[in-house]
């Protein structure tokens, strides 16, 4: 089976930083867009950040400036860097592939998810 495995979250300060990675498993995944989502009951499955295979990237607006979305080939591995957190941040992260310029999930779809809380 085809897998994506987050890791990296954790529970930090307002203010602090976390670098969120994505290892892919299964198959050669270097060409793929993918991206990364958060999750709260508030605002349901959002959007965060994607890259393309070129390494164009989109951000929603609450984290322009402050993230930062990266990919290895090499390693078949995603990151998210994760800079001046706030309160509002705290979500549980996915990252998946998506269909390039879109924020839709395509196969192998989403992995397990790390939980980010920020407290102030």
């Amino acid at each position: 089976q085809v897998q994506l495995v987050e890791s990296g979250g954790g529970s930090v300060q307002a203010g602090g930083s976390l670098r969120l990675s994505c290892a892919a498993s299964g198959y050669t995944g270097s060409s793929n867009c993918m991206g990364w989502f958060r999750q709260t009951p508030k605002k349901g499955r959002e959007g965060v950040a994607r890259i393309s295979r070129n390494g164009i990237t989109a951000y929603v607006d609450s984290v322009k400036g402050r993230f930062t979305i990266s990919r290895d080939n090499a390693e078949n591995t995603l990151y998210l860097q994760m800079n001046g957190l706030k309160p509002e941040d705290t979500a549980m992260y996915y990252c998946a592939v998506v269909l390039c310029g879109t924020w839709s999930v395509t196969y192998p779809g989403w992995g397990q998810g790390t939980q980010v809380t920020v407290s102030s």
